[in-house]
């Protein structure tokens, strides 16, 4: 693993230039895609017969399989598929979420790339989409941590605070973070309570946590670190280093203003995707992203829902 201070950054201006043409992100998107032009293959038959029309017409690209036969671009069959954006957008637009630690709104990204903030807004879901892992489990010694995302009481309107009952976490989301100490990867998880907080956490040989209630239910190896009487460290049992997460992950909640219900996982899932590629580059952070972007869709009829039906909110 590459150290922290050996990691490649590309600034901003640096970016500009890569990407300053449709032709340059193309190619770029191509080799990370790919490996090249010569590795192009078709995203619905895997053919690597391909034929690539000057006209670039319907598609720069066409499979020659005679049982496929489909056009395609570099876009095709991943999260920026059937997007009318040009590629010098969606290049800056990874290096710019991939960058900003505590994220990017829409509007903001909007007034980088010059679209509009409902375009920008369902291009970083596309992005964060990508970052939707599967729920493979850990295999070394796991810290847990959980964080509470959502207005404090004292500052919500009356109506809110009868209705919730009570003060602290009731009401707020529960995110629930988890760090395998082996590899560093960090898992995360917007639950519909602290009951589901065995999730993703497989069956390694320890699992590390606060002494909070909400871990009593896990039956496996447990080691508690006492924070209510001041004790962080006792040997090998603490929680630091997933509690460097979960505070970032609250501070990008304050960038971003609100993160809707609906949506939270995504965020979830951004913050953690971007926590596990800190070791690299820039560049590496970027290509990584967009590989794992393959095979993965969202449409913006998927990602409002049904017409006419409110957006959840954090009470």
């Amino acid at each position: 693993m590459v150290g922290m201070a050996k990691r490649q950054t590309i600034s901003f201006m640096q970016a500009a230039m890569m990407f300053s043409s449709e032709t340059k992100a193309e190619a770029w998107f191509i080799e990370q895609r790919w490996g090249g032009r010569d590795s192009i293959a078709c995203p619905e038959c895997g053919g690597t017969s391909i034929t690539r029309r000057k006209s670039r017409k319907p598609q720069p690209f066409q499979c020659n399989a005679k049982e496929c036969r489909k056009d395609f671009s570099v876009k095709t069959g991943g999260i920026m598929h059937a997007s009318n954006l040009p590629l010098t957008k969606w290049a800056i637009a990874y290096y710019l979420i991939t960058t900003n630690i505590k994220g990017i709104s829409s509007y903001k990204l909007a007034n980088e790339l010059e679209i509009t903030q409902k375009s920008a807004w369902h291009m970083l879901h596309r992005i964060r989409e990508s970052w939707n892992d599967d729920n493979s489990s850990f295999d070394g010694p796991a810290e847990v941590d959980e964080t509470y995302i959502g207005g404090s009481n004292k500052t919500r309107h009356e109506w809110k605070r009868q209705h919730i009952g009570g003060g602290g976490p009731k009401g707020k989301a529960v995110v629930v973070g988890i760090k395998d100490r082996d590899t560093n990867q960090v898992k995360a998880a917007h639950l519909p309570d602290n009951k589901g907080i065995t999730d993703n956490t497989g069956q390694p040989p320890m699992v590390y946590s606060d002494d909070s209630f909400v871990y009593s239910v896990l039956t496996r190896a447990r080691e508690v670190v006492n924070h209510s009487v001041g004790e962080y460290v006792r040997g090998m049992a603490h929680t630091n280093g997933i509690e460097s997460f979960c505070p970032m992950f609250k501070r990008g909640d304050y960038g971003y203003h609100q993160m809707s219900v609906k949506h939270l996982q995504r965020y979830v899932n951004e913050f953690a995707g971007r926590h596990n590629m800190k070791p690299l580059g820039t560049g590496d952070k970027m290509a990584s992203a967009v590989r794992s972007g393959v095979g993965k869709r969202l449409t913006y009829a998927s990602l409002i829902g049904p017409r006419f039906t409110s957006q959840p909110k954090m009470v």
